[in-house]
């Protein structure tokens, strides 16, 4: 379990300008953490070694995140916001209309996250998030419910409509299953990796259309 607060540290004043303190000192502390959890989990990463990777003291993280918990937090808020912004913007040009499809309101559920996946450091995002799957940590279940719950819950009333077959229990099970697939599709640690001769660019096209084909039977399955 996350540890709940830095109490052993130096308190920092809420007011002005902390010692170490720049334009890039919270990033930096962000990007730390975001390696570390990947490489060790949440619980595996210590605070000493993400200060030394950040360059920063332990007052530092204090300052601007005050827990561990919250520093969890906001690595994911910096990522997930912009992809959960991207989603629901895909979803408004297709959602409510005759002609939408099954794999209209996928690819809106998916190519926004595959997308983040086209640098480094979204491929990095996604092995945290194949983490916080894995470990089962009831603050993060939380926090990830209460900040971005209403996405998903606009996808489901989506999919509910166009496919009226299923019950509500049949569809979560269904779309948990496809947001496995779609976890495991972006944290690279699959057996299809891109090849030499193809761009990045054309293999995340190819998963696109394989995850939504995927995806759609088996989502309309009877």
């Amino acid at each position: 379990m996350l540890k709940r607060s830095f109490d052993s540290m130096p308190t920092m004043p809420t007011t002005g300008t902390p010692p170490n303190s720049t334009a890039s000192t919270k990033d930096r502390i962000l990007a730390a953490a975001e390696t570390l959890f990947a490489q060790r989990g949440f619980d595996g990463a210590s605070l000493r070694q993400l200060t030394a990777a950040a360059g920063v003291n332990l007052a530092a993280v204090n300052y601007h995140f005050g827990s561990k918990e919250k520093l969890v937090d906001e690595v994911f808020r910096r990522r997930l916001d912009a992809l959960n912004q991207g989603r629901l913007a895909a979803l408004a040009t297709v959602a409510g209309r005759d002609s939408t499809t099954l794999e209209d309101v996928l690819e809106a559920y998916i190519r926004p996250a595959l997308e983040l996946t086209h640098d480094d450091n979204g491929a990095l995002f996604m092995r945290v998030l194949a983490r916080a799957f894995a470990e089962h940590d009831d603050h993060l279940r939380q926090f990830l419910s209460e900040n971005y719950g209403h996405v998903m819950r606009q996808f489901t009333a989506e999919f509910t409509h166009l496919l009226p077959h299923l019950s509500r229990a049949e569809l979560y099970w269904r779309i948990d299953l496809v947001t496995g697939a779609l976890t495991h599709a972006m944290s690279g640690f699959g057996m299809i990796q891109r090849k030499g001769d193809v761009s990045a660019t054309a293999h995340r096209e190819q998963t696109v259309a394989h995850l939504v084909r995927f995806a759609a039977a088996g989502l309309s399955s009877p």
